[in-house]
């Protein structure tokens, strides 16, 4: 399993909303999306610092939603939350529970 995360710093009162979005628009489309395996959205509201992880069963599936365009289609929504730009990161899954 594959794991793709951003790390990026949310304007503080935006995290409600950005969280919202993540929850009712890109997830819903991920589970549309070839061995998508689940996300999370990690937050610290004190600090703004946020980390949207999706879980792809391999790393073919998770690159096909970036050359796809997806991916890039999904960030581009949070542009307006962001303090800065945002740390894409992958990697593999060695241990799940």
């Amino acid at each position: 399993m594959f794991a793709r995360l951003l790390r990026l710093q949310i304007k503080i009162n935006r995290i409600d909303e950005a969280t919202k979005l993540f929850e009712e628009s890109v997830i819903p489309l991920c589970k549309d999306k070839k061995g998508y395996k689940g996300a999370y959205f990690l937050t610290d509201r004190k600090t703004g610092t946020s980390i949207p992880i999706t879980l792809w069963q391999s790393e073919k599936d998770m690159l096909a939603t970036e050359s796809s365009h997806f991916f890039q289609e999904q960030l581009v929504k949070f542009v307006r939350f962001f303090k800065g730009p945002p740390i894409r990161e992958t990697y593999e899954v060695i241990v799940h529970d």
